[in-house]
């Protein structure tokens, strides 16, 4: 298998529903119905750059391995739109391969559908779908060149044609002067590459991302998937994108899809995500943060930190999100807390602090150092996100 699902094939199978039932939109006739993503929480905002319809509408899919064991993937609901990039996000077994592989047709869903522009795809196998897949390790084809590699999945076009579409390829990739390279002549940069290229050839209307930089190193990362965003986004193409990395999750995707135990905990912007989880998971797993109790009354509440201002107004006992960076240090002799270690980044300074029998996780500038075992005073310098029981009820639901 080359990893590519046929784009003509794709086309011929989609003009209509195999069954006749056209797709239901909501009253807007721009966002499908949802009726499983509770408004303003896992079900989230519209991708912000729709001009139309979703390009794909995943509704309610199940996936259990074993019976009588808890489902691998537990009513998945999300929806994808023209150009925008999805990440799948969340630890280890949390369900996020098995979802993309049921999206690409190499898994079947116990229940649920999968619908490409309100036609169902939930049978079809993956070179009916008009989905290209790029694999973790790329399973670029060793005795090819750059320039085959590419042309594999253009075998049905005449061979002019599709020798023509290579070299648009390699020129978008910036790989028209290694087109007569082998795989092992290239970096782990370039044959990410070649294998978006591959993909993007056939003119696929979804890309799916299965962990594409676990192979490279720290900086190639950073880079290639800044690369791998623009190229995506220079050709079209709607992308999902599978990853346990938080932080490239943050920097890559349009919108994050939080995955937790086979559900959605939350769907948003990364902005939205990090700022404004809707609950202690979502919040521990989306970078760090230190969760505490608190009381609160409208915009405010009594905490371990003294009074702090909330994102939105609550009442009654509440459960708050309170970022590392949203705390100050304060050097004072007679300080409330202690601090009990410190991890200099270069860039920021991380620091543990002891307060009472709690400890807290706090991220300053790089400027000023405040040794192990000094006393400070604690102090929260912007708004903090309440976590309520009610929210949590509607998100398990």
């Amino acid at each position: 298998m080359d990893g590519l699902a046929n784009s003509d094939a794709g086309k011929s199978e989609l003009g209509a529903d195999r069954t006749g039932a056209q797709p239901v939109w909501d009253e807007t006739g721009t966002r499908p119905a949802a009726p499983t993503c509770p408004a303003g929480l896992i079900g989230g905002a519209a991708y912000a750059g729709a001009s139309g319809p979703p390009l794909m509408l995943i509704e309610g899919l199940k996936r259990a391995f074993r019976p009588g064991e808890r489902a691998a993937v537990d009513g998945v609901t999300l929806d994808v739109y023209e150009g925008e990039l999805l990440a799948l996000l969340g630890p280890s077994g949390c369900g996020k391969t098995t979802t993309l592989r049921m999206i690409g047709g190499f898994e079947q869903p116990d229940a649920g559908s999968i619908r490409m522009r309100g036609t169902d795809i939930t049978a079809l196998p993956p070179e009916k779908r008009g989905i290209g897949f790029v694999f973790q390790d790329y399973a670029l084809f060793p005795h090819l060149d750059v320039f085959e590699n590419i042309r594999f999945g253009l075998h049905k076009q005449p061979r002019k044609q599709a020798e023509a579409r290579v070299r648009e390829m390699l020129e978008l990739v910036g790989l028209s002067d290694l087109a007569r390279r082998k795989p092992h002549e290239l970096s782990g940069g370039q044959q990410q590459r070649v294998a978006l290229a591959r993909t993007l050839a056939p003119a696929p209307q979804l890309v799916l991302l299965d962990e594409p930089f676990s192979n490279l190193d720290a900086a190639m990362r950073v880079e290639t998937r800044q690369e791998v965003r623009a190229l995506l986004k220079a050709a079209g193409s709607a992308g999902i994108l599978v990853t346990h990395d938080q932080e490239e999750a943050l920097a890559l995707a349009d919108r994050i899809v939080v995955m937790e135990a086979g559900k959605v905990r939350q769907i948003g912007t990364p902005s939205e995500i990090y700022r404004n989880p809707v609950s202690s998971f979502v919040a521990s797993f989306i970078g760090r943060s230190n969760i505490v109790s608190g009381t609160a009354e409208g915009l405010g509440a009594e905490t371990p930190f003294g009074r702090v201002e909330l994102s939105r107004a609550v009442n009654g006992a509440v459960d708050l999100a309170v970022r590392p960076e949203q705390i100050l240090l304060e050097p004072h002799a007679e300080g409330e807390a202690e601090v009990i270690g410190r991890e200099y980044r270069g860039h920021d300074q991380l620091y543990w602090v002891k307060k009472g029998e709690r400890r807290l996780l706090v991220i300053s500038g790089p400027a000023e150092q405040i040794e192990i075992g000094a006393r400070v005073n604690l102090r929260v310098c912007d708004c903090v996100v309440p976590i309520n029981a009610d929210q949590a009820g509607l998100i398990r639901r």
